[in-house]
């Protein structure tokens, strides 16, 4: 089929490689405009840019689609089959979703209904949920609210990140997307309608999500810290400076001696660092990184550091 690939992140190459494979004919690579990066904000090409001029094909980068009159002459004039949508970034307008005959196709990396929105492969892991997977949907004007194509499970192991879960829903959605196509092609896929009693939302992630939360249960803030890598982490306040922790293990209650103590307060025990949460539960913070300082082990910061008994939390000021 002839189709025009909208995605902007590197989530979105193998699926834009995976359809070029399988013989689809591209008419045109939609991604979103350069963006500086880094101490010197130098202008970066998106990772669907860099792999689109690889190919040799033409590039687009809209900022705004919606009124853009100049870029819905284009695709009108292109006659697309379909449009595939992958981690794009933009909402997609009714003109564009009424152009092609099979629509705009979009891969969503969780189980819908669960999930919809921004960040749903960090919120399954945040959540703590041991399956996710991808599924394939015709878009309309809801929020991931349109009606399912395909879908394929993925089993969230207990240490996996976000980080780690990212390559491999990529991976497998490429070949959903694939399959998704032929059976679009072959007249062979019924959509189905989502249950929207059954929706979750998976709202895009701020800094303030990777505050740690001591009153909650030591394996809730784990599943938070896996959730939320490598953005927004985990972090907390230590004296008025803010506290990245980027490793830490749970602890079961009772699992320190004499281990009652108040959420966020700390235990040091033979070189070791615990916090207490919720539920009589501990974290080890096992890496950990001082507002202005290098990221350091527990052992090492705590030899700068009398940190028993201790609060976490709290800047100068807060209640």
């Amino acid at each position: 089929m002839k189709f025009v690939f909208c995605g902007t992140p590197s989530f979105a190459v193998p699926t834009f490689e995976a359809v070029l494979r399988a013989g689809h004919e591209p008419l045109l690579v939609v991604t979103q405009p350069d963006r500086p990066v880094g101490r010197k904000q130098e202008l970066v090409a998106p990772p669907v840019k860099q792999a689109a001029l690889a190919h040799g094909l033409p590039v687009v980068q809209p900022e705004k689609i919606k009124t853009n009159a100049e870029f819905r002459a284009q695709l009108e004039a292109l006659k697309p089959d379909v449009i595939l949508v992958v981690a794009y970034g933009r909402i997609i307008p009714v003109w564009m979703l009424d152009l092609p005959p099979h629509g705009n196709i979009n891969l969503h990396g969780s189980l819908l209904p669960k999930y919809r929105g921004a960040a749903p492969i960090q919120w399954a892991v945040a959540n703590g949920e041991p399956i996710t997977g991808n599924t394939t949907m015709r878009i309309d004007e809801g929020l991931d609210t349109g009606n399912m194509l395909l879908q394929r499970e993925l089993t969230i192991a207990p240490d996996m990140t976000s980080e780690d879960l990212f390559p491999r829903l990529a991976a497998m959605g490429a070949d959903l997307m694939v399959e998704t196509l032929a059976g679009l092609e072959a007249g062979i896929l019924l959509p189905r309608k989502q249950d929207h009693a059954l929706a979750t939302h998976a709202p895009i992630l701020t800094r303030e999500d990777g505050r740690m939360n001591f009153s909650q249960p030591a394996m809730v803030l784990y599943n938070r810290w896996r959730g939320f890598q490598p953005w927004p982490g985990a972090w907390t306040t230590l004296d008025g400076k803010k506290l990245i922790v980027h490793r830490l293990m749970p602890h079961e209650a009772g699992a320190l001696a004499g281990s009652h103590a108040a959420p966020g307060e700390l235990r040091v025990e033979q070189g070791r660092l615990f916090a207490a949460c919720g539920e009589q539960t501990w974290l080890e913070l096992v890496d950990v990184q001082l507002e202005g300082k290098r990221r350091v082990a527990a052992s090492e910061f705590l030899r700068g550091h009398s940190l028993e008994g201790v609060k976490l939390g709290h800047f100068p000021g807060e209640p």
